[in-house]
């Protein structure tokens, strides 16, 4: 798409001229939930680079693709979600991660206090333990 600066904030006409749109398209994404760009004080859109690439997103599924708006905001709610749910999953691999390592630390240190270190095997079941067990 179109090449643009780093860490900018853009006018309406600016994104506009860049991407080969009209200033109306860009309200009507913003009038239905597709870009929320923000406001100066003087009520001036500024888009972020983050907005900017929202708007590649937006612009490839309905030129590219021919996604009609209500398909566009269904896409970018379920892409939302997503990864909403990675970032959810990523945090519960991180506490289980730390879960385990600091219960292996535990058993470690458990068994520093033995005479001869504890070590626990578990047993199938229904098999007795081996103290148990007639030979």
């Amino acid at each position: 798409m179109a090449k643009r600066k780093s860490k900018g904030a853009y006018m309406i006409s600016a994104v506009a001229q860049m991407y080969g749109i009209h200033p109306q398209t860009l309200r009507l994404y913003e009038r239905e939930g597709l870009l929320k760009p923000s406001r100066t004080e003087g009520n001036t859109r500024l888009y972020t680079d983050e907005d900017l690439q929202r708007l590649e997103f937006i612009l490839s599924l309905a030129r590219d693709l021919g996604v009609n708006i209500a398909g566009i905001a269904i896409i970018l709610q379920m892409r939302e979600r997503m990864e909403a749910m990675q970032t959810e999953m990523q945090e519960f691999f991180t506490y289980i991660q730390k879960e385990m390592l600091a219960r292996s630390h535990a058993e470690v240190d458990a068994s520093r206090g033995a005479i001869i270190p504890i070590r626990r095997t578990a047993q199938p079941p229904g098999m007795a333990p081996a103290r148990d067990r007639k030979r």
